[in-house]
């Protein structure tokens, strides 16, 4: 019933294996997160010194303003695709750390189910109702867990097409703005 010195080592490899892997996606992760601000940076910067530039080059008020409107629509759709990048990212992570956990999760069940059997069949007779208690209680927390995941993941999926709606409107939104104000 007790843990040998070589299952609590291997137990313990396990955890420092699952403790690098939680690391190095949360590492991986902040990696692709720096490369993409640095890169909008720069995109933002270049593009502000065109813009500058192109405004300045207007022969009169209105064309500024037309240009204006004209440079708005490109600049939203940038920002929107931005916002898409820091989203997707985080979202992946997320779902990897979540498969972590999960796997976790599923060991430990196991590792409790065993032991719960091993306990059974050296437990003193009359005990099998006990035993039967436990497993049904485990059963009950698994199904709980299995239920919150699910929400949880049917929550993330709303989230997501409600993001993908959101931008898309307002993508639209700024392409109509600027339309209107070309036309005006």
């Amino acid at each position: 019933m007790f843990a040998t010195p070589e299952q609590l080592a291997s137990a313990n490899k396990a955890n420092i294996e699952t403790l690098l892997t939680l690391a190095n996606t949360a590492f991986a992760s902040a990696e692709r997160l720096a490369a993409l601000n640095l890169n909008a940076a720069r995109e933002v910067l270049e593009e502000g010194m065109n813009n500058t530039k192109a405004l300045f080059g207007a022969k009169d008020l209105q064309e500024a303003i037309s240009l204006q409107a004209t440079l708005a629509q490109p600049t939203m759709e940038k920002a929107v695709a931005y916002s898409r990048s820091v989203y997707e990212i985080s979202a992946q992570t997320q779902e990897e750390f979540s498969k972590l956990v999960e796997a976790q999760f599923a060991e430990m069940n196991k590792n409790v189910a065993s032991t719960l059997d091993k306990a059974a069949k050296s437990a003193p007779a009359g005990s099998d109702v006990a035993v039967a208690a436990v497993k049904s209680a485990i059963a009950a927390a698994n199904s709980a867990y299995d239920t919150m995941s699910k929400a949880a993941r049917q929550v993330a999926e709303i989230a997501e097409a409600n993001v993908a709606a959101a931008t898309n409107a307002t993508v639209k939104a700024v392409g109509a703005t600027a339309k209107a104000k070309k036309a005006a």
